[in-house]
């Protein structure tokens, strides 16, 4: 299907451009969120009446939301969740709960402007691109930790999954006894 940019589209193109989708990417997502109009000569027409008046609401977006950006942009986001020992959680971090986090915070973002290639499943830091415009973005850090302490120490870049030398020989020792166990079980069957 042959549709009219009514805006900026990420991977697809400009205002004004006129493009060929799929009929369900234009059904479902383009037309009804008024993304675009069908390509036809009576839509074409309307769009160049309109498009002095479409360009100055886009550059007034784009004027708001590059300054919330500027306010936004290296922020850094703590985000609690419960973990294994190895530092995955037992859930995930998704788009919804980083914008909620963000909003408690003063930020006003919706869940479809959170920019996640897929789910956070471990501790750490990680960074997110907010897409707050077509043609602006912020990044921000999220801090996905178990306490409040240990995102601190994970902010000054302390591996909070390190186990210490301690913590390695007792596993060994631990092993060391099954494995001993096991072979004592061998020898008493033969």
């Amino acid at each position: 299907m042959q549709v009219v940019l009514l805006e900026r589209v990420e991977k697809l193109g400009q205002m004004g451009a006129v493009v060929k989708v799929k009929d369900g990417y234009a059904r479902n997502f383009l037309l009804p969120r008024r993304k675009a109009l069908r390509a036809t000569e009576e839509n074409m027409k309307y769009f160049e009446a309109r498009r002095v008046q479409l360009e100055a609401t886009n550059l007034e977006q784009r004027k708001e939301a590059e300054v919330v950006a500027a306010s936004m942009d290296g922020k850094s986001f703590v985000i609690l969740r419960q973990s294994g020992e190895s530092g995955l959680l037992y859930g995930s971090v998704n788009s919804r709960d980083i914008a909620n986090v963000m909003t408690e915070n003063g930020f006003t973002v919706g869940r479809q402007q959170v920019a996640l290639l897929r789910q956070i499943k471990n501790l750490g830091i990680h960074d997110v691109r907010i897409a707050l415009h077509p043609e602006v973005s912020a990044k921000v850090t999220v801090n996905v930790a178990r306490s409040l302490e240990e995102s601190e120490k994970q902010a000054a870049g302390v591996n909070v999954l390190v186990n210490t030398d301690e913590d390695d020989d007792a596993l060994d020792m631990e092993l060391e006894e099954l494995f001993d166990e096991g072979e004592a079980a061998l020898e008493d069957e033969d």
